[in-house]
């Protein structure tokens, strides 16, 4: 989590006033439910809010960590601050609880805050996407398989189908954060000994949480897991959109360009130069996410009802995760919405290889004339290969094919290079796609 990569309204759910104030605003409400069950003073809980509701400044931040440094104990040191903020009655909070109550709950709180900001962003890059497809809808460009020419596509029909993917996206991040957001308050080995099960319910309806169904002494790992995995397809969707984009810049081909600023400059060495510098960041930062999925997964193998193998992990990849990927949707975002497109250049490479985008179409029409399939491919294929070889392009080669003009009529087979043959069905798939 570096500044070059980082937002502030990301970074700050991961700062430590914000990480402070969710602890104790789970102290707070906690100790209001066990006021309200008679096991501490009601005045006692309202003390709690009244002395202790105060901002985390720099300075009981600095107190807090004064404090841990000496009895090596996060929540501890937090508890000891706060007893003295509110006082002697601080000795009834945290009544029959234990760390990981705080700590879980409070890490989910915050990774349900930066799912908040990833869905905004999906959002944006959304809009974008669909903005860019509904312009280019109708303009032609050649589809690859393999890098290699295949048949015509439109370019709006390539950003629909990342339209696609990134709403599926949305749709598995909704559900990350419906998962991830529950919460713990059940004492040691989580069996509400020391608690009733209505504190933890009090406090999770507080914080916009479910009670955990059953969290040992911490929540299930494997919810983290299914989160962080999310966000790694997330990520695998940013990069391949990223890759498209690289891929298609490439001096050869040039069908789009990253935005290219008055004054930028692309290389220290050659004053010439443009480059994807933006999607290859993209295509890194990818690299970043996937690779916090995996110790995610490992921490579900905790030992019996506790142990804290999890912990550092999650302290680097809470943050990071979330920021990175908010970053990056971010920059893709801005990517899209500026990147230049270049009709003319699609429109030259269409007809870069002398018709051979047309070939299935003349394959399939003999079929329909009576000439076997293994004939028919055989035939175009013969004459496909003298078009690859530069002998002509491929409809003159056809009229001078017996076995093609024996079989098709010759305005039939004119016919059969319209490019619009291959667009006819894109508004069917925009009308699928853009349901909302």
């Amino acid at each position: 989590m570096i500044p070059r990569y980082s937002r502030p309204q990301m970074t700050s759910i991961w700062e430590p006033a914000n990480k402070f104030r969710i602890w104790f605003e789970i102290e707070a409400h906690a100790a209001d439910k066990l006021a309200e069950l008679g096991v501490i003073p009601t005045e006692s809980a309202k003390l709690v809010w009244e002395k202790g509701d105060k901002p985390y400044t720099q300075d009981r931040i600095d107190r807090i960590d004064g404090i841990e440094a000496e009895v090596k104990h996060d929540v501890i040191a937090f508890l000891t601050e706060l007893s003295e903020q509110v006082g002697e009655e601080a000795r009834f909070v945290h009544q029959g609880m234990t760390s990981s109550d705080v700590l879980d709950t409070c890490f989910n709180v915050q990774l349900a805050q930066a799912t908040d900001i990833l869905l905004e962003d999906m959002d944006k890059l959304l809009a974008a996407l669909k903005k860019r497809a509904y312009e280019t809808k109708d303009v032609p460009c050649m589809g690859r398989s393999h890098g290699i020419h295949a048949e015509p596509v439109t370019f709006g029909l390539k950003l629909a189908t990342f339209y696609a993917e990134f709403k599926r996206n949305r749709d598995r991040l909704v559900v990350a954060r419906d998962e991830i957001a529950t919460c713990a308050i059940s004492g040691a080995v989580g069996t509400f000994a020391n608690i009733d099960p209505s504190v933890e319910e009090h406090v999770a309806a507080k914080l916009g949480l479910k009670p955990e169904p059953v969290s040992t002494q911490v929540i299930p790992r494997d919810r983290h897991a299914a989160y962080f995995a999310t966000l790694g397809v997330i990520a695998s969707s940013i990069e391949h959109l990223a890759t498209e984009i690289r891929h298609l810049q490439r001096t050869e081909v040039r069908e789009v360009e990253e935005f290219f600023s008055k004054g930028q400059k692309g290389s220290s060495a050659m004053p010439h130069k443009r480059n994807p510098v933006l999607t290859e960041n993209l295509t890194g930062l990818a690299r970043l996410v996937r690779s916090m999925a995996i110790p995610a997964m490992e921490n579900v193998a905790l030992w019996h009802e506790r142990d804290i193998s999890h912990s550092s992990v999650e302290r680097n990849i809470g943050p990071d995760a979330t920021v990175t990927l908010d970053f990056a949707l971010m920059r893709l975002s801005n990517v899209v919405e500026n990147l230049v497109i270049y009709p003319e250049r699609m429109d030259e490479i269409l007809n870069q290889m002398g018709g051979l985008v047309f070939s299935q179409r003349v394959l399939l029409t003999l079929t329909q004339y009576g000439v076997s399939r293994e004939d028919s491919y055989r035939i175009v294929q013969r004459n496909a290969m003298k078009v690859w070889n530069r002998e002509g392009d491929l409809l003159s080669l056809l009229k001078t094919d017996e076995d093609v003009t024996a079989k098709i009529p010759m305005d039939k087979l004119e016919a059969l290079f319209d490019l619009g043959y291959h667009t006819k069905h894109v508004d069917t798939i925009f009308a699928r796609v853009f349901t909302d």
